[in-house]
């Protein structure tokens, strides 16, 4: 009778622990680093191997690029992260492991830097505004020419 009990018990703990996994990999093919950043990978159909598919700033990125590759490797039926928001605009002819990651990392890059320009706006809320005539050009931004001979200052307007 015991033993029923205790399955119990070890069956809430096992739900538990699947939902605390969940919380900790909000979405399919990515797992966070100790030190914050988000990475993907797919394993290759058939083979043990994995496709290393890049290391992002966001779950989302990460997400977003694991559903690239795993779009092009399993086809429009594939579950995917964002079903939506996939583009499937510019189909791969070449799907070699190198080419599937080289276009992931394309949309997760492109996620990435959408997200935490967004991200950085949205922290610093009315502070965002650009003052743009604290963006005009200062003397130390100008390009010089470190070629030229220097010219010669006029010495009469300091006299």
């Amino acid at each position: 009778m015991e033993g029923g009990g205790g399955g119990a018990t070890a069956g809430a703990g096992a739900t538990r622990a699947v939902s605390q996994r969940r919380s900790d990999k909000p979405y399919k093919g990515i797992r966070m680093r100790k030190w914050g950043k988000w990475v993907a990978e797919i394993r290759e159909p058939n083979k043990r191997s994995r496709i290393w598919l890049g290391s992002y700033s966001t779950p989302v990125a990460a997400a977003r690029a694991y559903d690239t590759a795993v779009y092009y490797l399993r086809g429009p039926n594939a579950k995917l992260n964002f079903p939506d928001e996939i583009s499937t605009g510019s189909g791969l002819e070449d799907l070699s492991p190198a080419s599937i990651r080289q276009k992931a990392a394309e949309v997760g890059a492109r996620v990435d830097a959408l997200h935490t320009s967004t991200l950085a706006v949205a922290a610093h809320g009315d502070h965002a505004m650009i003052n743009h005539e604290s963006m005009k050009t200062s003397w130390f931004q100008d390009k010089i020419d470190l070629n030229k001979k220097p010219e010669p200052e006029d010495l009469d307007e300091y006299g």
